[in-house]
């Protein structure tokens, strides 16, 4: 790939999206059968890692795709644009963003068909107008902490994480030196300390009164920076062409045991206390560098119906849990409570699927398309 190239392409990338979108959406769907009482899978440790760990494959991605086209952007031109930049990320993240927190906090709660037996509406009535305005200023991360969140929006949250490291990092890439490291990251952690501070102690009725280590254990369980970082560190391997460690990595003996050493430990649940997430992070970090950049990589994503649905994953991500909602109370209406399991979950799963797909593709198409568009005037370089 040629650095002074307009475009930037790399392969797989939608496949990876399709399959971090597709672990999430199994998760919920056994979480949310779990909220109906509904007989389930959700306490087997696989399917109660795949959502958090989906999540997780989603940051590694995005830490390695951003951090490459920031590079190739400062190789480029001298600098980043980071107006640009910014504008290019509000178009693609706040418009599905914001529909989600529109039909969540206002329209969901009164169709029944859309509510879940956590009683949404009787969660909706206290602190409402705290928890909407953190929402509003795109901190659903802090506003899930503080107030809790609409529990068809919860998934936003980490679009909150995304955002936060949107702030720090081209900042860094622009000048790659520990002072600049050190000043924001400085920033970012006054302004961080700032919102809860302002909420915590004039806003008040938080979840966490009076505990403040459990708020700052919950932010930092939440914010994956060194995940996001470690696909960055993947990204700064292409970009400056490190051959010698890249060709040890590309190998395809090294591929074949680190797949498996990853298989094994998701199979057998293998947990690292406090880093777990970073370790399977290290291990998406590999995948990612491979199947994007290593033209002898094992594993190949390119299908057209895995690269359309990964096309399609930010809706999928954004609007399944209030399909399958929708699914269950859809199946109980036809068919009465009493399913077999079998039967119900051979409903269940191509139903909400269906839904959540269908819904996706009629969104990406009709409703951010539009604004994917309005991206072209603010690129400096055209990306896939």
């Amino acid at each position: 790939m040629s650095k002074s190239s307009n475009t930037v392409y790399f392969p797989n990338l939608n496949g990876v999206r399709f399959i971090a979108a597709f672990s999430v959406l199994i998760h919920h769907i056994e979480q949310v059968k779990e909220v109906f009482k509904i007989p389930h899978f959700y306490d087997y440790h696989l399917i109660k890692s795949m959502g958090k760990l989906g999540v997780d494959l989603f940051f590694v991605l995005s830490g390695f795709l951003i951090t490459y086209l920031l590079l190739h952007e400062k190789g480029r031109f001298g600098a980043i644009n980071t107006r640009d930049f910014y504008i290019r990320r509000i178009l693609r993240i706040w418009p599905l963003y914001f529909l989600i927190v529109i039909l969540a906090f206002f329209i969901f709660p009164h169709i029944p068909f859309f509510v879940a037996p956590n009683n949404e509406i009787s969660f909706m009535a206290h602190n409402f107008y705290e928890r909407l305005s953190l929402f509003l200023i795109v901190l659903p991360n802090i506003g899930f902490i503080l107030y809790g969140s609409p529990y068809l929006s919860a998934q936003t949250w980490s679009i909150g994480v995304e955002e936060q490291f949107y702030y720090l990092w081209p900042w860094i890439i622009q000048h790659l030196t520990w002072k600049r490291l050190l000043i924001t990251l400085t920033v970012f952690s006054l302004g961080t300390f700032g919102v809860f501070y302002i909420y915590y102690h004039w806003v008040g009725n938080t979840f966490y009164a009076n505990n403040v280590p459990e708020i700052i254990r919950f932010f930092f369980s939440q914010f994956r920076i060194l995940t996001l970082v470690t696909g960055g560190g993947c990204a700064m391997l292409v970009y400056y062409r490190k051959e010698k460690i890249l060709n040890v990595l590309f190998r395809k003996d090294v591929q074949i045991v680190v797949y498996g050493l990853l298989l094994f430990c998701l199979a057998t649940g293998v947990h690292i206390n406090h880093v777990n997430l970073e370790f399977y992070g290290l291990f998406f970090a590999y995948f990612i560098l491979n199947v994007s950049s290593n033209p002898r990589s094992i594993v190949n994503l390119e299908y057209g119906w895995i690269s359309y649905l990964g096309k399609i994953s930010y809706g999928l991500y954004i609007y399944q849990t209030a399909f399958i909602v929708l699914s269950v109370h859809l199946i109980q209406w036809a068919f009465g409570k009493d399913l077999p399991h079998l039967t119900f979950n051979l409903i269940l799963y191509p139903l909400a699927t269906f839904l959540t797909v269908g819904v996706s593709a009629l969104s990406y198409h009709y409703f951010e398309k539009p604004f994917l568009k309005l991206k072209e005037r603010f690129s400096s370089h055209s990306t896939t």
